[in-house]
């Protein structure tokens, strides 16, 4: 038997909470952490020990220079793969796997980066997507509200997490919107929110059409937003998409609030879903990385491709596909990447054992209507199983935790994932539970925090 195989993780923000992630990246090797920002103190004590080595390189680099410093690290070490999880970092992690001739994303995922080139790429490929514009100034965005159909929403072009977008709905709000989106901006940058290996593109916006979304003809009942995700892994080129996950309605502007396993979409559905997924990846033209992808579902069955991350989704969706169907991405991720043998599902997975869902709670209700008071944030005196069907638990992910005891602040529209009070994994015995479950903590939690800590 030889020497563990070394994998070395690029740590920056985002992605699933380490205390997952890590100890399934340490069963396939010697787990290497280069920590480009601050780590994380939550949990460690459940992350901490599975790593072989913890090294922070906390740099002002950027771009190439970034690239190089990773790569003298990771050879250095000898690693046999190096990945990451966070939006921010895959870009960065897909040139130092090139540079060191290790497996990757590929010269194609920046194609899954700037959704500018993401939109051109698609466009060309005939793969639905909405009317779109670049915007590099006000000027641009008030000749769009011409150019295209309001309302329109308004995104960074490197962004994650729904920060910084806003709705346009009349010329008017042009200039309130352009003043708005360099502050949001502003405060996703001082949160480490910020693309590693492109820089100076924070300022990098464009602006889109917002399809009227439908979930008619789609769901058999009501209760689920008029989108979805497909999860996958792309291998060698090869696209593998794994299983679909549901959404409770966005709160808006676009801010999500729940992921739901497994997905409840007729099997037919699912499948040609499943294949509109496969032409949006393939056309990226990625190596092997995971990936994402948005889909928004629209009236008479048509439909638009939001965006493809190279990258798993956040929250705890992993954690919920192996809930669910048995499968770890991560590992079986990881174990692509050092090039050994994975077997995959012959088609996208599309029936479960349970129910799970990535519930982040956000100061409104389930219909967006904000909190009227401002509750200390005490989720450890709740009485969940009063709000909980009988077999279901709902457990805090401690990364994503907010301090306890302090009050909880006002909805912030163009705050996105920063509105985050805390994030909850919901396991049910099926889905009518976790939806029901998923709807009673929204609608209830506010009563339950004011009757535990007042006000």
């Amino acid at each position: 038997m030889g020497a563990p195989k070394k994998i070395v993780y690029v740590y920056v923000k985002g992605g699933a909470p380490l205390e997952h992630v890590f100890p399934r990246i340490a069963g396939c090797g010697e787990l290497h952490v280069l920590a480009l920002t601050p780590l994380p103190t939550t949990a460690q004590d459940e992350w901490r020990p599975v790593c072989a080595s913890v090294t922070d390189l906390h740099t002002d680099e950027r771009g190439e220079a970034l690239v190089e410093l990773v790569a003298k690290h990771a050879e250095a070490l000898g690693a046999d793969a190096v990945l990451t999880m966070s939006e921010f970092a895959v870009l960065l992690v897909a040139h130092v796997a090139e540079r060191l001739g290790l497996k990757g994303g590929g010269p194609g995922l920046v194609r899954a980066r700037d959704k500018r080139l993401m939109r051109g790429t698609w466009e060309a490929a005939g793969v639905p997507i909405p009317r779109f514009r670049r915007v590099d100034s006000e000027a641009d965005l008030a000749a769009a509200m011409t150019d295209l159909r309001p309302p329109l929403l308004l995104k960074p072009a490197w962004g994650a997490g729904s920060v910084a977008q806003l709705v346009l709905d009349t010329p008017a709000d042009v200039a309130p919107a352009w003043r708005r989106v360099a502050a949001a901006l502003e405060l996703g940058s001082r949160a480490g929110m910020n693309e590693l290996h492109a820089p100076d593109t924070d300022r990098d916006l464009l602006v889109e059409e917002i399809i009227g979304g439908s979930t008619e003809g789609w769901y058999d009942g009501p209760g689920y937003g008029d989108y979805v995700s497909v999860e996958g892994i792309v291998a060698d080129g090869v696209y593998h998409p794994l299983c679909i996950t549901g959404k409770l309605p966005a709160i808006p502007p676009f801010t999500e609030v729940a992921s739901t396993l497994p997905s409840v979409l007729p099997v037919p559905v699912q499948r040609h879903l499943e294949a509109v997924s496969r032409a949006a990846v393939d056309a990226l033209g990625l190596g092997t990385c995971g990936t994402h992808t948005e889909i928004k579902l629209g009236p008479d069955g048509a439909v638009a491709i939001i965006e493809t991350g190279a990258r798993f989704a956040g929250l705890m969706v992993t954690g919920q596909i192996e809930t669910v169907f048995g499968i770890d991405p991560i590992a079986t991720l990881v174990r692509e990447l050092l090039g050994e043998p994975v077997e995959y599902p012959p088609a996208m997975l599309v029936e479960g054992d349970r129910a799970a869902a990535s519930l982040a709670v956000i100061p409104t209700d389930a219909r967006g209507v904000p909190w009227r008071t401002n509750p200390r944030w005490l989720p450890g005196e709740v009485d969940w199983s009063a709000l909980l069907s009988p077999g279901s638990t709902a457990t805090q992910v401690r990364a994503f935790a907010m301090e306890e005891g302090v009050p909880v602040p006002d909805y912030d529209p163009s705050g996105g994932s920063r509105n985050w009070l805390g994030v909850f994994v919901v396991d049910a015995v099926g889905a009518d539970e976790l939806l029901a479950d998923c709807n009673a903590v929204l609608n209830g939690l506010e009563a339950e925090l004011g009757r535990v800590g007042g006000t």
